[in-house]
């Protein structure tokens, strides 16, 4: 299994469609065997799914995400853990310990202005 992580500085970088770099982790038998980071070459959004995709990745944690790159990684298989923040190692962990706290309806809607994080009101958590 592998699992990807939207990265900066260790810590789960806010906006999918924005990350510059993935925390790709391998795991088997329900431990971490590797670790490794990539970049997206400047890819974003939509597009980050094919980058997911090529790599081999089964699942993503990653805070908000907009609907037409949610969209994209169901197409491509890759299960979905929205919603998180903090460590990414902590979080890998969380879910292969499966506790990890995500919210499955968060989403990002906030396009065509510069932000730092999805903290700003324009993240939605739960909302249609």
């Amino acid at each position: 299994m592998k699992i990807a992580v939207t990265y900066e500085n260790g810590e789960i970088f806010q906006h999918f469609g924005r990350t510059e770099q993935f925390r790709i982790y391998d795991v088997q038998d329900g431990a971490v065997v590797d670790a490794r980071t990539i970049g997206t070459d400047g890819q974003g959004h939509g597009a980050l799914a094919g980058v997911l995709m090529n790599a081999g990745v089964d699942a993503l944690i990653c805070g908000g995400i907009g609907m037409g790159a949610r969209n994209a990684l169901e197409y491509a298989g890759i299960r979905l853990y929205p919603g998180i923040a903090g460590s990414a190692d902590a979080a890998v962990e969380a879910l292969l310990q499966g506790t990890l706290d995500y919210d499955p309806d968060t989403r990002c809607d906030h396009h065509g202005h510069d932000h730092e994080a999805c903290g700003h009101g324009g993240c939605h958590h739960g909302e249609a």
